[in-house]
C-alpha cells in the first residue's frame, strides 16, 4: 500500500490533483491532503481523504503531516519572494519522513529561464538536487485560466493587453496539469525525470485574441505594449505594482520562448490530448 500526500490542497491545483489521484483509483484513505486550514479541505475529508494541517512556514506542522507518507507532491507556494525558504521546510520534512518520491510543480525551463518567477523555482530545484531525495520535476507552463479568467474584461474593452510580441505560450488547464502530477506520482521509475509540460498547441496572444473573437462573436484585438506600459495598465486595473511588474516580466519571458513546451510530455502523462484553447474559451463563455 502506497500513501500519497498533496500539499496546498486548499488551492486550485492541489485540490484538482487530489481528485485526479482518486480518479486513478487510489483509495481515498491512502491520500493525504494538507492545508494551513483544514476547514478549507472539508470537501476532501467528506470523500474519505485524510486531511492534515501543514503550513509551509511551520516546519513542525510539515514534519507531523508527513509521518507515514510514501510519495509527496509539493505544490509550489503562492508567496512570491518567500518560496525558497518555504519549500526548504517542505524538503526537510520529506527527508525526515524518508519519502520514496517527491514531485515538485516548477515552471518551464526553470534551469535557464530569465523570468523573475523562474528564480525561486530554480532555487527550489537546486535544493531538491542537493537533498538526495528521489525527485520528479513537473515544469508547468502557464495556466489557460490565466487568460480565460479575464474573458469578461477582454470582451468589455475589446482588447487583450500584453508584452509578449509574437512569443508562443504552451498554456494548458489546471486540470490537465493536475492530471499529469497525479500520473507521475503513481507511476514507477519517476525519480530523476524532468517533464516540460504544456498544451499540445502553443499560441501567441494575438491568436488568443482571435480565438476569443471567434468564440464570442465580439471583436477582440491584441495590443502589444512595452513591459513598463503593461505594468502601468495593470496597476490602473487595480493590481498591486509589484505583482503587475512580475506579470509584465513574465510576458517578456513568453516572448523569449520560456513558456513554450513542445515536448508532448503533458499529453503523454495524461494519456490523451490536452484541452484546447477553443475548448477552454467555450467553457469560460458558458
Amino acid at each position: 500500500m502506497t500513501t500519497y500526500l498533496v500539499t496546498g490542497a486548499s488551492g486550485q491545483l492541489g485540490r484538482l490533483t487530489v481528485h485526479a489521484l482518486l480518479e486513478r483509483g487510489i483509495t481515498p484513505s491512502d491520500v493525504v491532503a494538507t492545508a494551513r486550514d483544514t476547514d478549507a479541505v472539508a470537501d476532501l475529508a467528506a470523500l474519505g481523504v485524510v486531511v492534515r494541517r501543514a503550513d509551509y512556514t511551520d516546519p513542525a506542522s510539515l514534519k507531523e503531516a508527513f509521518v507515514g507518507v510514501d510519495r509527496v507532491l509539493l505544490v509550489s507556494s503562492s508567496a512570491v519572494g518567500e518560496r525558497g525558504v518555504q519549500h526548504a521546510h517542505v524538503i526537510e520534512a520529506a527527508k525526515e519522513a524518508g519519502v520514496e518520491l517527491l514531485g515538485y510543480t516548477s515552471i518551464t525551463h526553470a534551469d535557464t529561464a530569465e523570468m523573475v518567477l523562474a528564480g525561486e523555482h530554480r532555487q527550489t530545484e537546486d535544493l531538491l538536487a542537493a537533498s538526495g531525495l528521489p525527485v520528479v520535476l513537473l515544469r508547468n507552463s502557464w495556466y489557460l485560466e490565466n487568460y480565460t479568467g479575464q474573458v469578461a474584461t477582454a470582451l468589455e474593452h475589446g482588447v487583450v493587453l500584453g508584452a509578449a510580441g509574437e512569443g508562443r505560450v504552451s498554456a494548458a488547464t489546471r486540470a490537465d496539469f493536475a492530471a499529469a502530477a497525479a500520473a507521475a506520482l503513481v507511476a514507477e521509475d519517476q525519480a530523476g525525470r524532468v517533464y516540460e509540460l504544456g498544451g499540445d498547441t502553443a499560441f501567441t496572444l494575438a491568436e488568443y485574441a482571435a480565438a476569443l473573437s471567434a468564440g464570442s462573436g465580439t471583436e477582440v484585438a491584441y495590443r502589444d505594449l512595452s513591459a513598463a506600459e503593461l505594468t502601468t495598465a495593470l496597476v490602473g486595473a487595480g493590481l498591486p505594482e509589484p505583482y503587475a511588474a512580475i506579470l509584465a516580466d513574465s510576458d517578456l519571458g513568453l516572448a523569449r520562448g520560456e513558456l513554450l513546451a513542445d515536448t508532448g510530455d503533458l499529453a503523454g502523462l495524461i494519456g490523451r490530448p490536452t484541452t484546447t484553447l477553443d475548448e477552454a474559451i467555450r467553457a469560460a463563455l458558458a
